[in-house]
């Protein structure tokens, strides 16, 4: 690799494919039933931000062990964020305040009392798109034995309808990738508030700019045993990653340079993509003699192909606010990844 960086400081202003999620939706195996709105074309634009849940509940209920048991299951803290981050942003509503307003939230979670305990999936109830989940039972034990079986599977469904929705929002606007299509022989749906910083002939960057700080998109390949030699495949991209940030990631102060924080390990995990699988891994980076850190999400995809592999890494710079939802937006778009079946 020619030895090329750029500075984080530096402000600079990047199509949908498709990525294969493993999602194990379990509703068959339990006592439930999945209803199908939505037939009304007439229905209103479904409204709500990112990763947030309208729950609908009594707040006796909400203040005992049925909202711990769903704070537990569905705003548990974001693996690989410096700072704790609920995975899914709560916003609770007494029954008599479920509104039309209300109503028209995109993920709705509605608990009560009633006479037999019934766990239902509704689309397109109120408005679309719309998911809305029911939890009833004749007693808080039969809710919560409802939320234990079910609380995963609702997890799972959200955070994939959820994708679903970054990446329509991402496609409003995109950047040509013809580039990354030639160089990487993969289509990505980039959108256009990206710019390419970096575009060596094994190394991209590319850079959007937000009121606090930046995003970044990494893409570049490495020799199969460079991931799969003896060492384990954390150990691995620890290594890669931080090499390349010594080449191509720097800061303003001498001798500064990205690397993988020490003080934090990790985190690994196997996903599915059309053509095989691909190894996760998210932690947190940081600049030396510098004070700049921040969390990543890091991509190994097998490509086959061309006997390598192929990484895409999202990282996040923006100090003292929020990076769960724009680390969402970097996996969006990462799981938009299509290998292209010519060179």
């Amino acid at each position: 690799m020619d030895k090329q960086y750029y500075s984080l400081f530096k402000p600079y202003k990047v199509r949908k494919a498709n990525f294969f999620i493993v999602l194990l939706l379990l509703f068959a195996t339990l006592s439930c039933e999945k209803g199908s709105g939505g037939q009304n074309s007439n229905l209103p634009d479904s409204t709500g931000s990112i990763n947030s849940i309208a729950v609908i509940v009594d707040d006796i209920l909400w203040k005992g062990a049925v909202g711990d048991s769903l704070r537990t299951k569905l705003a548990n803290t974001v693996q690989g964020l410096p700072d704790e981050e609920p995975s899914i942003t709560l916003n609770q509503y007494a029954p008599k305040l479920f509104s039309d307003a209300v109503k028209s939230n995109r993920n709705i979670v509605v608990v009560s009392l009633g006479n037999e305990a019934e766990f239902k999936h509704v689309e397109n109830e109120f408005a679309a798109p719309q998911n809305v989940y029911y939890f009833t039972g004749p007693n808080v034990q039969s809710i919560l034995e409802l939320l234990e079986v079910h609380g995963e599977t609702l997890e799972s469904s959200i955070k994939f309808y959820e994708l679903i929705e970054m990446q329509k929002i991402n496609a409003k606007q995109l950047l040509n990738d013809i580039k990354i299509q030639k160089r990487f022989g993969v289509n990505l749906q980039i959108p256009d508030a990206y710019d390419y910083v970096i575009t060596k002939s094994s190394f991209y960057w590319l850079k959007k700019e937000i009121p606090t700080g930046n995003l970044s998109l990494l893409l570049y390949t490495v020799p199969k045993s460079a991931i799969e030699n003896q060492q384990d495949v954390v150990s691995n991209v620890i290594r890669i990653r931080d090499s390349i940030g010594a080449l191509y990631i720097q800061g303003i102060h001498p001798k500064s340079k990205m690397i993988t924080e020490e003080s934090y390990y990790p985190y690994l995990a196997e996903v599915h993509f059309e053509k095989g699988k691909a190894f996760e891994i998210r932690g947190t980076w940081e600049l030396t003699n510098d004070y700049m850190n921040g969390p990543f999400v890091n991509y190994a995809f097998k490509d086959l192909k061309n006997d390598n592999y192929l990484i895409v890494e999202g990282f996040v710079y923006n100090p003292t606010h929020m990076k769960r939802d724009y680390m969402f937006e970097l996996e969006a778009i990462i799981k938009t990844i299509h290998f292209n079946s010519e060179k």
